[in-house]
């Protein structure tokens, strides 16, 4: 479905991560910007907070433009708030408006009075909170100026995405201005709480009391304002059937709609140079693990898979916890099979820490000396066997022990002695804030800690891979290019991006029944495995058959022949154009049709 060729609505979207990268919603976001921008040209503008201290990045402001978005913002001025209109410096440059929250501070009480008075909403004095009921209200005043303008000639569509940016919802829908509004909650903020707290949240969720467990949880407020939210949009839809259920009992109101989200393939496009990427960036893995753990003991690089997973440092919403279990699992069906297979596990999270550990620092560069050292060696030697090649009267091989000198030999000889040791490699490449930390816990107490016969290696990374890192000098979408699987069993996950883009980069992956894409897969492909996507049921099940279900499915992976895992490449990369903006954005245009028939 596309938007009428016909229609002259104009269609804007407002969200806290609008050129503000907090979440997973600021990706959302930008990978569908192309395809809606393409779709409505300059009808289309996004809305956001200036907040940003980096916004210059990636904002390009436009002066002096005929544009109503950019009018809009000129009367806002006018009024004494700091406001822009330009281009969002993303694929598809999208026209964007960005609107400075601290310009109306001075108002900021009665706007939480007229808040209070006519919703009986209460907010208390945080700093976050301050920001977001002023972001409401400037974005309030600026759809105002819109319908003052455009309303006469014009369909006017705000698409408000989360409860940051839905305070304004409420008060428009009151006032009756001639705005249709879509509602779009991503994760509901007490769903998350619960599920973090609840180890039964999805059995328990008919039996929830949604303001007692608000208050609970201090966040009675936030959830206020998303309940007033969804209810005062003409149209609320949220991204998988799995929220949608949670929507039902915490939100009241059942979403109209399903908007899946999707990526934009573009971006990770390879083709027929999968394999060639792959094998690329996983000899920059292969050479981490050559400085972590080969001074403990060798592991056979042509033996070795890479596992990972990543995302933010929630132990069980996360599926960590029973990503550990099923570890530890294999490793035992690993070692009874005598397969000569190891894998190495990578946990990539955000945790505070002090520094790199220095041993960890000290064996990567004690590898890289050890490389110059060699290097020279096969330099001399080249250079002398090639000069004696060149004035021997016969064929025969010289003795290659005579071409190196006494002095490299003795320098090899005390480099490597430097760099062995008989200490286990370490799990954790940082020096924690605190020690006390649930995956190196659990990592403990399951034995994982790197033993030489252990066939499952790990390495805990804390900090989010970039191409300055020092360990690996790759961008994190690298990384994955040259690992083999990507883990994600989620407990709460109301989509994950995680595993489509693994997918998208040729990379299996697994999630689970309890997130929102492992959810949709497991209704629409049921031939979803043979493609690449492995679907963990947790749907009715303890964590012990979780995690056994899940060590079952890693060693089949493990025992996979080289040619099947090069073919399942191939066809998970395939399969990930099924999730192109291109496809899934007509349930947004669905959605807005929707809104202005019922605004009408």
């Amino acid at each position: 479905m596309q938007w009428p060729d016909d229609s002259n609505s104009l269609v804007m979207e407002i969200a806290w991560e609008v050129v503000n990268q907090v979440g997973g919603i600021y990706t959302v976001l930008r990978s569908k910007a192309p395809t809606v921008a393409a779709a409505l040209n300059d009808r289309y503008c996004l809305v956001g907070p200036y907040v940003h201290p980096n916004v210059d990045s990636e904002f390009e402001p436009i002066e002096n433009s005929d544009s109503p978005f950019a009018k809009a913002v000129e009367a806002l001025k006018a009024e004494g708030v700091e406001a822009y209109y330009g281009r969002w410096l993303v694929t598809g440059r999208p026209q964007v408006v960005l609107i400075n929250p601290f310009s109306i501070f001075h108002r900021l009480g009665e706007v939480k009075y007229f808040l209070y008075e006519n919703h009986h909403i209460s907010t208390p004095d945080d700093d976050l909170l301050n920001q977001v009921v002023a972001f409401g209200e400037v974005i309030k005043m600026f759809l105002g100026h819109m319908a003052r303008a455009e309303a006469e000639n014009r369909r006017l569509i705000a698409h408000f995405h989360e409860w940051m940016a839905g305070t304004p919802i409420p008060e428009i829908r009151r006032s009756h201005m001639p705005i249709s509004m879509v509602f779009t909650t991503h994760a509901t903020m007490l769903g998350r709480y619960l599920a973090m707290n609840s180890p039964n949240f999805y059995d328990h969720l008919d039996f929830l009391k949604w303001e007692e467990e608000a208050k609970n949880f201090n966040i009675e407020c936030q959830a206020k304002i998303e309940r007033a939210a969804a209810h005062g949009a003409q149209v609320f839809t949220t991204v998988s059937e799995v929220t949608a259920r949670e929507c039902i009992f915490l939100l009241g109101r059942k979403p109209d709609l399903i908007t899946p989200n999707g990526i934009n393939i573009e971006r990770f496009e390879a083709l027929h140079t999968v394999q060639n990427l792959h094998q690329e960036y996983k000899d920059v893995i292969h050479e981490f693990v050559m400085s972590h753990f080969f001074p403990s003991y060798p592991i056979n690089l042509d033996k070795v898979l890479y596992f990972f997973t990543s995302g933010r440092y929630e132990y069980r919403n996360k599926g960590f916890d029973v990503t550990i279990e099923a570890l530890a699992r294999l490793n035992y069906l690993l070692k009874q099979a005598g397969s000569e297979i190891t894998v190495v596990m990578f946990f990539i999270t955000k945790q505070p820490f002090h520094s790199l550990n220095p041993q960890v620092l000290q064996n990567f560069a004690m590898k890289e000396e050890l490389r110059k050292t060699v290097n020279t060696i096969k330099d001399q030697i080249g250079n002398r066997l090639l000069n004696d090649a060149a004035s021997l009267s016969d064929t025969k091989l010289p003795s290659l022990n005579e071409y190196v000198d006494d002095y490299l030999r003795l320098k090899f000889r005390r480099t490597m002695q430097s760099w062995k040791t008989k200490e286990l490699p370490m799990i954790v490449t940082h020096n924690l804030v605190n020690d006390n930390d649930g995956i190196i816990n659990f990592l403990r107490s399951s034995n994982l800690v790197n033993h030489q016969d252990d066939k499952v290696k790990v390495v805990y990374h804390p900090d989010f891979i970039n191409a300055t890192n020092p360990l690996f000098g790759i961008d994190y979408g690298d990384f994955v290019r040259g690992t083999h699987l990507g883990l994600f069993p989620s407990y709460y996950e109301p989509w994950g991006y995680t595993p489509l883009e693994c997918a998208a980069r040729g990379v299996p992956a697994v999630t689970s029944d309890f997130s929102g894409f492992g959810d949709y897969v497991n209704r629409k492909y049921p031939d979803h495995e043979d493609k690449g996507i492995y679907v963990n049921s947790r749907t009715g099940k303890t964590f012990d058959q979780v995690a056994e279900e899940l060590a079952q499915s890693l060693f089949h992976f493990c025992m996979q022949s080289r040619r099947d895992r090069i073919a399942q490449r191939n066809k998970v990369e395939e399969f990930a154009t099924e999730f192109d903006w291109s496809s899934l954005s007509e349930y947004y245009y669905q959605a807005y049709s929707i809104a202005e028939n019922r605004k009408r």
